[in-house]
């Protein structure tokens, strides 16, 4: 890597809370997206990724399931990825001579295609920089339908959106600002994936700590776009046809009536759901139907930062040391069900004691029938507690 490389501009786009987004390409014509920080102090110029790169992985393939309906996915360029790397190799920290990342330039929040994807790299269409993929799923038609040893390429997209260019943290130890731009980022990018050809659905998401599996202690996410409509989606599109097309809202109206409420805005809901999986899991859902992120207004992006900041905060004020979480954006498919789907945060946790963890055993694992160890309202009393302590402590 060049110690000194060419810089360019790249076209800059006013989004909005004064949001700045600047698109260029890695090295191996990957997409990358870089979010300002309405207070930036960074200039316009981004570096060149002078990286000499090997060619890119070819798609992965996926394997229908014929009892479930479930697709596979095979993506054996996974199995070499980098685990849990020191600061002078961070592959997700702005280059430097010495460590040649995946980040050319210093950035606020950073958003690209994964080198090493369960989908993708990429659709043919959407950056016409590939021939278009072999035995590509042919709609949704396509995939409901069973049949023994059906396979398809694994079209779609996966991309890491980094929160932060220093090495550790996460979602809650960024700043208000930072919050909001990479909320701005995850608006933007649901609005682009759910363009690209061929994408059913689209999921943002932060796994924290490595109870859960993390490789990178770098505070970063995720986003996949899947050439499908997700299992657990599919199952709550059948509970919407049993009941009636306004569920999420009579959902919301029952959690707000309880005492499992643990915060509350003029715009979002933060709950324990009435039959918790997890021995932490907290839902945050918008007041009225959108569904998915780049539908929210400003005034909900801007309540959403600081209040998805106290809940995390409190999350980690449960006990001596950071909670291990996943954070899961659930968000309308982009061509079903988008008038009853209703966008939410889920966030779920195996820590059920501050040296004990829930592990998905027998029952659960094979069978998914769950048990859980703490009752929805204790588990509510616990975070508002626990989200007390956090504000009492930052005073």
């Amino acid at each position: 890597m060049h110690e000194t490389p060419e810089l360019r501009p790249a076209d800059p786009v006013e989004l909005g809370a004064g949001v700045v987004k600047r698109s260029t390409r890695l090295a191996d014509g990957r997409e990358l997206i870089y979010y300002d920080d309405p207070d930036t102090a960074l200039g316009p110029d981004r570096a060149v990724d002078a990286r000499i790169l090997d060619p890119r992985p070819e798609t992965a393939s996926m394997r229908l399931d014929v009892l479930t309906g479930d697709w596979i996915t095979v993506a054996s360029n996974r199995q070499n990825r980098v685990m849990m790397p020191g600061v002078d190799a961070d592959p997700l920290a702005p280059q430097t001579p010495e460590n040649p990342s995946e980040v050319p330039s210093r950035y606020d929040v950073a958003v690209f295609e994964n080198r090493s994807p369960a989908f993708g790299p990429a659709l043919a269409q959407a950056t016409g920089d590939a021939p278009a993929a072999a035995n590509a799923p042919r709609g949704l038609d396509d995939l409901d339908a069973l049949g023994l040893g059906r396979t398809r390429t694994a079209t779609g997209r996966c991309e890491v959106v980094c929160f932060s260019p220093d090495h550790a943290g996460s979602f809650g130890t960024q700043t208000v600002t930072r919050a909001r731009t990479v909320i701005e980022a995850w608006a933007d990018r649901t609005a682009a994936l759910s363009q690209l050809p061929g994408i059913e659905q689209v999921f943002p998401f932060e796994n924290r700590g490595e109870a859960i599996g993390v490789t990178l202690p770098h505070p970063h996410g995720q986003i996949y776009a899947y050439p499908y409509v997700t299992p657990r989606t599919r199952r709550v599109l059948e509970s919407i046809d049993r009941t009636a097309p306004e569920l999420f809202q009579h959902i919301l109206d029952e959690e707000q009536g309880s005492e499992r409420v643990v915060l509350r805005g003029e715009h979002w809901t933060a709950f324990v759901p009435f039959a918790a999986r997890w021995p932490l899991e907290v839902h945050v859902m918008p007041h009225r139907h959108v569904p998915d992120l780049a539908e929210t207004t400003p005034a909900e992006r801007d309540e959403l930062a600081p209040l998805y900041l106290r809940l995390l905060r409190g999350v980690d004020a449960l006990y001596d040391t950071p909670t291990p979480y996943i954070a899961a954006w659930h968000q309308a498919p982009v061509n079903v069900g988008r008038d009853a789907v209703r966008l939410h945060l889920q966030l779920t946790s195996p820590r059920r004691a501050a040296d004990k963890l829930k592990f998905l055993a027998g029952s659960e694992a094979a069978m998914g029938a769950w048990a859980t160890e703490v009752t929805p309202e204790l588990g509510a009393q616990r975070l508002r507690d626990a989200i007390a302590r956090a504000e009492e402590a930052a005073e």
